[in-house]
């Protein structure tokens, strides 16, 4: 009965959390000269996670995140022209291209026809809108759904807005905490597909088996043969 494969989109049709990777390094390396050894990672997530209800997910958040860490943890000294190597960094986050993981483009095709395609992913919806539009790939889906939160309700949401019956739908993604374990309590089949570097934040549920109806694999590449099985109705 399945008829709608529904994506997550950041690490898992492009990659994302290497670019916020890379530019919390940089940070690190600003603070550093400020505070020695003190633990700014975990500084700066305590921020994050603390302004996730005022500004969401996103490049934007995660600026305004650093500047408020850099501040805090500087004892207000952090000079300006640190405070506009950050603002950079987020305006050069937002400008960088979109890179597909590994298999996406042939695996899009692969089911596109097939099934109906969609994109549920959360975040800024400008930020988003943009990858989606850049990333070559806008085209092929039927729906996209872009949303503050990934829980229960808000795929609830989506599902009775599209008229999908849970036994009809697989989800794809690269978190547990955000596309496995909401859907499958819904009673929705989903594929999980690990990226190399998880945000804390979504490691939550990562370390447990993963519930009934959820698959794992290890490359996006694999997936239409997993498709055809469970089409087929094996295990």
């Amino acid at each position: 009965m399945l008829s709608t494969i529904a994506f997550d989109a950041d690490d898992t049709l492009w990659h994302n959390e290497t670019l916020f990777s890379v530019t919390q390094a940089q940070f690190r390396e600003i603070l550093q000269r400020y505070v020695g050894d003190a633990d700014i990672d975990a500084r700066l997530y305590e921020t994050e996670v603390r302004n996730l209800r005022l500004f969401g997910y996103g490049i934007k958040g995660f600026t305004l995140s650093m500047i408020e860490t850099a501040i805090d943890v500087s004892g207000q000294q952090i000079a300006a022209h640190d405070i506009r190597r950050l603002i950079d960094f987020g305006k050069a986050m937002l400008e960088h291209p979109v890179e597909l993981l590994d298999g996406v483009e042939a695996v899009i095709a692969a089911l596109k026809g097939r099934f109906r395609l969609m994109v549920i992913t959360k975040g800024d919806l400008f930020d988003q809108e943009s990858k989606i539009a850049r990333s070559g790939l806008a085209d092929h889906f039927d729906a996209v759904e872009i949303v503050a939160e990934k829980d229960e309700a808000t795929y609830r949401q989506i599902f009775e807005r599209h008229a999908l019956a849970a036994d009809t739908v697989l989800m794809v993604g690269n978190s547990v905490r955000s596309d496995i374990l909401p859907v499958t309590a819904l009673g929705v089949r989903a594929v999980h597909i690990p990226y190399h570097v998880t945000w804390a934040h979504e490691q939550a549920g990562g370390d447990r088996p993963l519930p009934p109806g959820a698959h794992r694999l290890e490359r996006i590449a694999d997936l239409p043969a997993l498709v055809d099985k469970l089409v087929s109705g094996a295990s």
